[in-house]
């Protein structure tokens, strides 16, 4: 999602119970709230997918055409005419409170119109695409589309209404592909395209989608689950409905994709992996990055800074080898613990996804102590869709803050008995899961006190270094006991460490896709496999990757900041509800909130 939360102090009593605190003060602040909430709303009318993922099925039957000129057009306007009536307003009549509303609503309008102006904009999960590429193996409105016309995704199907909206999405997005065929066959004119080695993922995506029989698609699952109380009448116009949608839109849409993604595009697409091959491709990357960390930090610090990290944390690698008596090196060990027989213990997927359940049931007394405040919203575990299993990461899904959809926990398993318990399972669960995504997210969305375009938005650095951040709770959680699993959270941390490295050479450095696997599997236990799609994930999302690391360390320099000034008054439970209660900011205004916070402690 493209929205910033901002920075909003909440008394304990409204952060319990939900309830937004009375504003008091001048009609200048009620002018200003009511700025926000218009600003919320005209986004959800040009971002409607972004309002069906939190819960608002108002706008569930459209799909925004977001490669088209108007459209562009339109998104400008918005965030220009905005950012006027922002400036109109005086900053110094507003409270402490909405002065920090200010200033991050300042901050995401004037990214968003650098982005526009750069070609480059960010969907949903914050991913960059450039107009000229609008979507990747990775991510896009294709596999979107395929997720949520599942029936087990975000766009929601219990009524006759939802059934009906849907078709009239799938119509759009007819349309979105069209656009995108178009915005493409630009790209190539101008000498912007994505590389080959991505464009041959994509094909095969495409064509999954292409089916001889509409019960063989995965768009029939909403009718084989219709709801009990159709009338049988209902239920055979809807089948009707949907058989001949998947023919005459589904089908042919995919089969257009893919077929002009193998004919027409691949033979165009570069043989060079990062921006820096693209016009103008170091300013892209230079906004990208800027965008994805929300510091000033150059990619020459980033690069230098992820280099010392691989180094502390290869040390510490090195260490938990000795103490199992492991004879070899590092990179021994790695291929010893990728390939033991031992740590695969697995024979059906469901045996996977409980032991990440007994991960949760390990740690929950532990979590008790670390955080007084946790989440209403459900959370459930599932496997990934065999559609896109194959390029797909373990993510978190969030729920709606009205309880009606849980937040997800998704767990690729390709095949169970390969799957690896050295892999980092429980620092996994802690990132994506608990307490990493799940309480941050949902925290958030429940807080009705915060003005709803914070509610609902994401800000990487902070979401992402949050939930990086909650890894290195492990020993803490009562986690990590295993040297192996230890050993599988040092992994992940150097994962991300090796993401500052290989992103910018990457993009920065022209860093070939072959030699930042390479580097990848020299300083982690990680497959081929697992390497290239990783490395590939950095070329198609350029500075998505590096938020991780950088906003973890600045949680834990916080942390550490705070420790040393509070001495005994320092409370570990209150410094994660100061993190998390106010919602996702840029790391500068986050900085300043919690020095603000130490001074009110003193």
């Amino acid at each position: 999602m493209k929205t910033l939360y901002a920075f909003l102090l909440v008394c304990a009593c409204c952060w319990s119970c939900g309830q937004p605190e009375e504003k008091t003060g001048s009609k200048k602040t009620y002018d200003f709230s009511k700025l926000l909430d218009n600003y919320y709303e005209d986004r959800l009318k040009l971002y409607p997918i972004e309002a069906t993922m939190v819960g608002d099925n108002r706008y569930n039957d459209l799909l925004s055409n977001d490669g088209s000129a108007q459209f562009i057009a339109q998104a400008n306007t918005l965030y220009s005419s905005y950012l006027d009536k922002l400036k109109a307003v005086k900053r110094d009549d507003l409270d402490a409170e909405d002065q920090l509303s200010y200033d991050i609503l300042l901050y995401q309008l004037n990214t968003e119109l650098e982005g526009f102006q750069q070609r480059m904009y960010y969907d949903l999960y914050n991913f960059a695409h450039l107009q000229y590429t609008p979507f990747n193996q990775m991510v896009g409105i294709p596999l979107l589309i395929g997720q949520m016309g599942s029936g087990a995704g975000v766009q929601p199907f219990k009524t006759g209404q939802d059934y009906d909206n849907w078709v009239k999405r799938l119509e759009a997005f007819r349309i979105w592909s069209d656009t995108a065929i178009a915005n493409m066959n630009k790209g190539i004119a101008a000498g912007y395209v994505l590389p080959a080695s991505l464009v041959r993922k994509l094909i095969p995506q495409m064509k999954s989608m292409v089916v001889a029989s509409p019960e063989k698609s995965l768009f029939y699952e909403p009718v084989k689950n219709l709801p009990a109380g159709f009338t049988p009448p209902e239920k055979q116009r809807i089948t009707d409905t949907y058989r001949n949608n998947i023919m005459q839109v589904v089908v042919p849409t995919f089969k257009k994709l893919g077929d002009y993604l193998e004919k027409d595009y691949l033979p165009h697409a570069r043989t060079t992996s990062g921006f820096s091959a693209l016009p103008d491709g170091t300013a892209l990357y230079a906004f990208a990055v800027k965008q994805n960390t929300t510091t000033d930090k150059t990619t020459e610090e980033i690069y230098q800074l992820g280099l010392s990290e691989v180094a502390r944390i290869r040390q510490a690698m090195d260490s938990v080898k000795n103490s199992v008596g492991f004879k070899g090196d590092l990179k021994a060990f790695f291929e010893y613990m990728k390939t033991g027989k031992q740590f695969m213990p697995y024979k059906t997927p469901k045996e996977v996804l409980d032991a990440f359940e007994s991960i949760h049931r390990r740690m929950e007394p532990n979590l008790k102590k670390m955080f007084n405040h946790v989440p209403k919203t459900g959370f459930e575990i599932r496997q990934t869709e065999a559609f896109r299993v194959e390029s797909a990461s373990a993510e978190y899904i969030g729920g709606t803050a009205d309880g009606s959809r849980p937040g997800i926990f998704y767990v690729p398993i390709i095949d169970a008995t390969t799957f690896n318990t050295t892999s980092g399972m429980e620092s996994l669960f802690l990132h994506e899961a608990i307490p990493g995504h799940h309480y941050q997210i949902s925290l958030t969305q429940e807080n009705e006190s915060l003005p709803k375009f914070r509610r609902f938005g994401v800000d990487n650095a902070y979401v992402e270094g949050w939930a990086l951040y909650c890894e290195s709770l492990g020993k803490e959680l009562g986690l990590y006991t295993d040297p192996y699993q230890l050993m599988g959270a040092l992994g992940d941390e150097i994962h991300r460490a090796i993401r500052l490295v290989v992103d910018v050479a990457i993009h920065a450095k022209g860093m070939s896709r072959e030699e930042a696997i390479k580097y990848m599997m020299d300083n982690e236990a990680i497959s081929e496999q697992g390497a290239t799609a990783e490395i590939e994930r950095y070329m198609a999302n350029p500075g998505q990757a590096l938020g991780y690391k950088i906003g973890a360390l600045k949680i834990r320099e916080l942390r550490t900041r705070a420790t040393q000034a509070l001495g005994n008054k320092f409370n570990l439970a209150e410094f994660h509800n100061q993190i998390l209660k106010d919602g996702s900011m840029p790391l500068s205004i986050l900085d300043a909130k919690i020095n603000s916070w130490i001074e009110g402690q003193k």
